[in-house]
C-alpha cells in the first residue's frame, strides 16, 4: 500500500513542470488546482488494469493507483475535495484524449515507448509484456512468418497492431488484418 502511495505521488510530481509549490504551480497541477477536477481515464476491457465494477465504475489495479494519485494531488495542493471524473476511453483514443484534457491520468495498459513518449509523460513502470498472438494449436503456427496469407484479429491503437503491420508489409505476408475496437473483440 505504502508503494502505491509513493507510485501515485511520483507520477503526481512527474506531472508538474515546475516547482511543487502551490504559487509556482504550472501544467498540470496548476490546471488541477484552477478547475478542482481530475479525469481519469479508464478502457473498459483492460482487465485487470480496469474493467467495469459491480456499480458499472471502473475498478482494477491501475485505477487503484490513479486513487493514489488523486490522494497524493489532494495532499499536494492542500485540497480536502477534488473532483474525480471517470471517461472511458479506447485503446484508439487514450493517447490522442490527452493533449486536450491535460489533467487526464490514463488508468489501462499502455505501451511505454519513444513515440509516446513524445506526446504523453509515464510514470514508473508497473507492468512488463511482449507482444503476443495466439492461434489453435492444431494451425501449428509458431512465427509470425506462418502468418503469410492469414487473417489476423488485434486491437485497434495497439503497439501489437503497429507490429504486426509493420512485420506484414517488411516481409511481404499478404496478412489481412482486422483491428478491433477494443481487447473483447468489438468491431
Amino acid at each position: 500500500m505504502k508503494r502505491l502511495h509513493m507510485l501515485g505521488f511520483a507520477l503526481a510530481t512527474a506531472l508538474c513542470t515546475g516547482g511543487a509549490q502551490a504559487e509556482e504551480l504550472t501544467g498540470t497541477l496548476k490546471k488541477v488546482q484552477e478547475t478542482g477536477a481530475i479525469t481519469l481515464g479508464y478502457r473498459d476491457t483492460s482487465i485487470p488494469f480496469s474493467l467495469p465494477g459491480r456499480d458499472q465504475e471502473p475498478v482494477g489495479f491501475a485505477m487503484d493507483i490513479c486513487g493514489k494519485v488523486v490522494e497524493a494531488v489532494k495532499k499536494e495542493l492542500k485540497r480536502d475535495k477534488l473532483e474525480v471524473r471517470r471517461t472511458s476511453v479506447t485503446a484508439s483514443t487514450r493517447i490522442p484524449l490527452w493533449p486536450t484534457a491535460p489533467s487526464t491520468w490514463n488508468g489501462g495498459s499502455t505501451t511505454n515507448n519513444i513515440d509516446r513518449q513524445k506526446q504523453v509523460a509515464f510514470t514508473n513502470t508497473h507492468f512488463l509484456t511482449a507482444s503476443r498472438f495466439v492461434s489453435k494449436k492444431s494451425s501449428r503456427i509458431n512465427s509470425i512468418d506462418e502468418l503469410k496469407g492469414k487473417t489476423v484479429v488485434s486491437t485497434a491503437g495497439t503497439t501489437n497492431i503497429k507490429q504486426l503491420t509493420e512485420a506484414n508489409a517488411a516481409r511481404n505476408l499478404g496478412v489481412n488484418i482486422i483491428a478491433a475496437n477494443d481487447h473483447a473483440g468489438r468491431f
